[in-house]
């Protein structure tokens, strides 16, 4: 049972209603235990029992990311945890992750890790004997992907980036 201390420090910590983050707790509950599933939003909405905008808007100030990347995280995570420890086939992989093709998980793998999933699986395989003191929960971590931004809006910048004038010399020299 929460006290009235501990209630107040809550909402003052997140802003937010201890009962409304219970709920949205159950939510991100249920996405951890079958990331591998579709989680919409209306679907998550309805587990916490509040509206699909009001759910949307408090899961980010909750926990700093949209429920959507917070999911991609979650699939990454576990898709990295089984190229490093199994020998499944990445397709394999793939589908037990929550992604209905190869070719959606090859891209979105590589944009979060840059690296394709073979790739990483070699690398991870190749240092393997150097990592067998390291604890298990330091290991965890350190792979734990970087999604800061969106994958969409990391693409973009990309291409921006790609697209962008290239500066050719200084105006002084150019004639």
């Amino acid at each position: 049972m929460v006290t009235a201390k501990e209630d107040k420090r809550v909402r003052e910590s997140t802003g937010q209603d201890p009962e409304l983050l219970r709920r949205l707790l159950r939510a991100k509950d249920r996405m951890d235990a079958a990331s591998h599933e579709e989680w919409p939003v209306a679907r998550l909405a309805r587990v916490s029992h509040v509206s699909e905008a009001h759910f949307a808007r408090s899961f980010k100030d909750a926990f700093g990311v949209p429920p959507h990347r917070y999911l991609l995280t979650r699939r990454i995570e576990r898709a990295t945890a089984l190229l490093r420890e199994t020998d499944l086939p990445i397709i394999d992989i793939a589908f037990q992750t929550g992604w209905k093709s190869l070719g959606t998980f090859g891209r979105t793998f590589r944009d979060v890790t840059n690296e394709s999933p073979s790739e990483f699986r070699a690398r991870q395989r190749a240092a393997m004997h150097a990592l067998e003191w390291v604890p298990a929960c330091f290991l965890s971590a350190a792979h734990r992907p970087d999604l800061t931004i969106a994958v969409s809006e990391k693409r973009r910048r990309e291409a921006e980036a790609i697209n962008a004038p290239t500066q050719t010399g200084s105006p002084e020299h150019t004639g």
